[in-house]
């Protein structure tokens, strides 16, 4: 079941798509394996690429769709970058384009976030990005306008 692949807010970048019967898949860099190409995993892979080429995070630092227990549930997280010591200093939230970044949806991110407690939280559906630095010990944040180069976090 194909999409149509819609342009982002972010750059092109040369994916790896095939197609298997009438299913597009995408190369994932950071898991070495292919995925089965949703809306969403196009923001994500679109959003990873921004990260590693723009941004200059090193492919080591990020984990890609990782557990977590939320009241007792198992979530997943979509992205968390780590530093080098192994602190995770950001946690992303990809949603498909036609989902559109509401209060709910960063509210859920803020919600994964209070597990991992990381400084950066970004809510992204490729056509729009947030991006918010996080103040734990005052429960504040901050929106800014731009994603700082790694490792300048």
């Amino acid at each position: 079941m194909a999409f149509n692949l819609v342009p982002l807010n972010l750059p092109a970048y040369p994916f790896k798509i095939t197609r298997k019967e009438e299913q597009l898949y995408i190369f994932d860099e950071i898991r070495k394996k292919h995925l089965v190409l949703t809306p969403e995993e196009w923001v994500r892979q679109h959003f990873i690429q921004f990260l590693i080429l723009e941004r200059k995070f090193p492919k080591s630092l990020i984990q890609i769709e990782g557990g977590l227990t939320l009241n007792k549930l198992q979530k997943r997280t979509d992205i968390v970058i780590y530093n080098t010591n192994g602190e995770r200093i950001m946690v992303i939230e990809c949603k498909a384009p036609s989902v559109k970044i509401s209060q709910a949806v960063f509210d859920q991110a803020a919600r994964y976030n209070s597990v991992h407690k990381a400084k950066w939280l970004v809510v992204t559906n490729g056509l729009k990005h947030c991006y918010a630095l996080i103040n734990h010990l005052e429960s504040r944040f901050l929106f800014v306008e731009e994603l700082p180069l790694y490792p300048a976090l």
